[in-house]
């Protein structure tokens, strides 16, 4: 069976990332498009990442063009959206499919793991995972979920 830390993911500028260098961390795996009406939570992203990043919590955030073709940029106009206009500093990966045959591993393993009410797909921008310590799934948020709603939850895992 496959499991978080065995998977890896390309960096938004080009880096294979063992998902293995997040264990011990609260991982907070977030599909995210930049011309979306919840690109906003990119900011509070950001805020929890940087208020809890000394605790334990990291963000990754996976760029998909999947949801009304809301990122169509090239891996250069992502990290400018994300860098200048929200303040991003948590890791950015390259663009992946988070439905269909081509599925990012991350997120096929994530799906599996935690369905949600769609059977398994994802169903649209800024759906976020919560993975525990010990790369266990914990929780599937809904793109409507906004980071300051996750906050209480956030914390409680990370006091574990």
């Amino acid at each position: 069976m496959t499991t978080f830390y065995q998977l890896t993911a390309t960096s938004l500028d080009g880096q294979r990332i063992p998902m293995a260098d997040y264990a011990g961390k609260l991982v907070l795996v977030v599909n995210t498009a930049s011309h979306c009406g919840f690109t906003p939570q990119y900011a509070g992203l950001e805020t929890l990442y940087k208020k809890y990043a000394a605790r334990g919590l990291v963000v990754l955030g996976f760029p998909c063009n999947q949801f009304g073709k809301q990122e169509p940029g090239e891996a250069d106009e992502i990290a400018q959206t994300c860098h200048i206009n929200y303040g991003v500093s948590f890791p950015m990966f390259e663009k992946v499919e988070v439905n269909g045959a081509a599925t990012h591993p991350v997120f096929r393993y994530l799906k599996d793991e935690l369905p949600g009410m769609l059977g398994g797909r994802i169903k649209w921008n800024f759906t976020k995972f919560l993975i525990g310590r010990d790369g266990k799934p914990l929780k599937r948020f809904a793109p409507f979920t906004t980071p300051e709603k996750m906050e209480t939850i956030i914390l409680a895992a990370l006091e574990i």
